[in-house]
């Protein structure tokens, strides 16, 4: 991995912002980060076709060895799309982008000697300045995807408001990233752990652009799910009308992001009377064992993987690469739209169809 290749992509595919006075402001220093050959080949000649995956969903989403075997396969998912994926975490303090098969095992395995701390925008100096490993969360990785030119984020779900809220004023610094950074997040929704209608409430006020996929009736998917009882404002049903939602907010200028969420395919989606109960169990078993902020999101989905006997691992690893597939066919279409080729990408035509019969998903 080459420092030097790194600061010229940055300059060149996303340009420093500059004050008056030529200093650069609000911008991670090239030279704190390692691109990886496939990734910078792709970021010089073709950027809109890499898609970026988080890391957290590795260090502390998933129990070793499922998350080694799903971060595995999510890569090798967009790469049968025709995209370059781009997983982003730090390692030895340095911010990498596009991790060696040795990295993704050192980050999976708790037991290496070098426990992953949960990284976001405020843990980043701490855990670079420390030599430290993390696992970047969808902050953390919006952060780092912006700065280096990529548009597309593939992920499980993303935080929210947390469940009272109003009276913790526990709110996930994703949904403050997603108001910074104009990338399109392909999600399965909010974590259906949290208050899914004020999160929502919270995106429009941080300007972001929330859909749905495949939903004629804009049915916005909770994670475990395929609905959760809220309205996106809008529906998607292609990953062209992605691609060209995304362009246009790259032309218009926009400092926001995107959500996309899909829905969980229809085999692999848990009950909703059921996940409920079992949240909530799990949110009094948080609350009784003093467990708070950034360790709360874990806790809750572990417990939730043993109160429902590993269905909803199974289900957040099918999830998750059903998203994979959707935001890496998003970049490959970006990616003709913006380069101007006559040939449509590899695509479904009915995105509804797609995401309810699974495809993309693992085969039990």
């Amino acid at each position: 991995m080459l420092r030097i290749a790194a600061a010229a992509l940055l300059r060149s595919s996303r340009g420093y912002c500059t004050s008056k006075h030529g200093t650069t402001q609000d911008r991670i220093s090239p030279s704190l980060i390692d691109i990886a050959p496939e990734v910078r080949d792709a970021l010089r000649h073709t950027p809109q076709s890499v898609v970026a995956l988080e890391s957290t969903i590795i260090t502390h989403g998933m129990p070793y060895p499922h998350n080694l075997d799903t971060a595995l396969e999510v890569e090798q998912i967009v790469r049968q799309q025709g995209a370059v994926p781009a997983t982003i975490a730090i390692v030895g303090g340095r911010i990498k982008v596009g991790l060696a098969v040795e990295q993704l095992r050192l980050l999976a395995r708790a037991d290496s000697g070098t426990q992953a701390v949960k990284t976001s925008r405020r843990d980043m100096a701490f855990v670079m300045a420390t030599g430290r490993n993390g696992g970047t969360t969808v902050a953390g990785t919006l952060l780092v995807a912006d700065a280096v030119g990529i548009r597309i984020f593939a992920t499980g779900g993303i935080g929210g408001v947390h469940r009272e809220g109003e009276r913790t004023m526990d709110v996930s610094a994703d949904l403050i990233e997603l108001g910074r950074c104009p990338v399109a997040v392909v999600s399965s929704g909010v974590k259906s752990i949290l208050d899914i209608p004020r999160t929502l409430e919270y995106l429009e006020t941080q300007g972001v652009c929330v859909t749905s996929y495949g939903s004629e009736d804009c049915e916005f998917p909770a994670f475990y799910t395929r609905s959760s009882g809220s309205k996106a404002a809008y529906n998607l049903t292609s990953a062209t009308d992605a691609a060209k939602i995304v362009h246009m907010n790259r032309a218009l200028g926009l400092r926001s992001g995107i959500v996309i969420g899909v829905p969980i395919p229809e085999r692999y989606a848990m009950d909703a009377t059921e996940m409920n109960a079992v949240i909530a169990q799990a949110l009094g078993d948080a609350e009784r064992k003093g467990i708070y902020g950034k360790e709360v999101t874990p806790f809750i989905l572990s417990a939730v993987s043993q109160l429902t006997r590993g269905k909803s691992l199974e289900s957040n690893m099918a999830l998750i690469k059903n998203n994979a597939r959707v935001a890496a066919e998003i970049a490959v279409e970006l990616a003709r739209i913006e380069n101007g080729s006559s040939t449509p990408a590899k695509q479904c035509n009915n995105a509804k169809l797609d995401t309810a019969n699974g495809v993309g998903a693992p085969v039990s």
